[in-house]
């Protein structure tokens, strides 16, 4: 294109057009022609090229790159997303490198596609406005999910309990009944298993939930009134208003492991038995910076975040000093075959 542009801008001057009116009409910087008609005399190529360096002192390593598609194609890793084989791979000590040069080496070998089998987000969305939290046992969410079975018609209910601020979950329950007694055991569960009652002076959570029958339901909120755990509901048909326990059951059916249907209550006891524990010591989170559930829940997000920072940091330098030695060696071989040719250009 700089070529053409060249040729157009000099046809134009034969013909008695200045060279100013015509870069004004090209909008073309006159400044520019000067460099290209350099870069002409100099014999330097005109094709447009990738801004930048031609040899980035960070350019990632051939080891590197190996290391990212030897992960990529384990057959356990299939389904993940860049983003958490990305953090797989600087927690298990594969490679330090960024979410972005993971997707570029993915996507040439044609490694990138939908994980799971959810759907596609619309972004259309909007969060709804909450106040800030900074730290567990703030604010839990939660609500039921019906569970399809073998039976057309029939439906099993996942009752599940979420912090909101760590996304752990901390109580669950399959059931064959929607009924107010259920959301109690749930919410029972929850209060042992964080020890709610054996931190008197501490603020205890709020409770947001739907307006579901069992919500609603007088013992429930005798319940939650008696612990002192003010309960929130979110406004008819806005699921908006209670987004974290609704993105969580798109996690768990999106899940390729998920079986669509369900034999028995057993069945979908003993799936969720598996999945929930994988869930908050394994799953890496996108909206906790790729930390587990229970590593944020326990407060360890921050330090872990700063390692992996101080991390990519030390690997960058490693690269560098790589790329930089190799150029060095390159430079070297070059001065070498030059001085042997002018020592031969002596003797003849």
């Amino acid at each position: 294109m700089k070529q053409e542009i060249l040729v157009v801008i000099e046809t134009a001057q034969t013909q008695g057009v200045s060279e100013r009116r015509t870069c004004g009409l090209l909008q073309v910087n006159r400044r520019r022609l000067f460099r290209w008609r350099q870069w002409r005399k100099q014999g330097r190529s005109l094709e447009n090229r990738t801004p930048g360096p031609e040899h980035p002192a960070h350019a990632l390593l051939p080891s590197e790159q190996e290391a990212v598609l030897t992960l990529a194609r384990r057959e356990e890793y299939a389904d993940w997303s860049h983003r958490s084989l990305t953090v797989l791979g600087w927690d298990e000590g594969w490679m330090m490198v960024s979410f972005s040069t993971t997707y570029r080496i993915l996507k040439a070998q044609g490694l990138i596609g939908l994980r799971g089998n959810q759907r596609r987000h619309n972004g259309r969305s909007a969060a709804p406005v909450r106040k800030e939290l900074d730290g567990p046992n703030q604010r839990w969410c939660w609500d039921i999910s019906y569970l399809k079975t073998d039976l057309r018609g029939v439906f099993l209910y996942l009752y599940l309990l979420l912090d909101e601020w760590s996304r752990k979950a901390l109580a669950w329950r399959v059931s064959g009944e929607l009924t107010a007694g259920e959301a109690q055991r749930l919410l029972d569960a929850g209060v042992v298993a964080e020890n709610i009652l054996e931190a008197p002076q501490a603020p205890r959570p709020e409770v947001i939930n739907d307006r579901g029958r069992q919500m609603r339901a007088k013992p429930v909120r005798q319940m939650l009134s008696d612990l002192e755990m003010p309960q929130l509901f979110a406004r008819p048909r806005t699921p908006n208003d209670n987004p974290f326990i609704e993105a969580m059951f798109s996690t768990t059916k999106g899940d390729p492991r998920y079986p669509e249907r369900f034999r028995d209550q057993a069945q979908a006891h003993q799936y969720c038995a598996a999945y929930f524990p994988w869930y908050n010591t394994q799953h890496y989170h996108s909206a906790l910076d790729y930390v587990t559930p229970a590593q944020a829940h326990a407060g360890q997000r921050p330090q872990i975040v700063a390692q992996r920072r101080a991390r990519l940091a030390t690997a960058r330098a490693h690269r560098k000093e790589v790329n930089r030695s190799l150029q060095g060696l390159d430079q070297a071989s070059t001065n070498a075959h030059i001085h042997s040719d002018l020592n031969t250009k002596d003797t003849s």
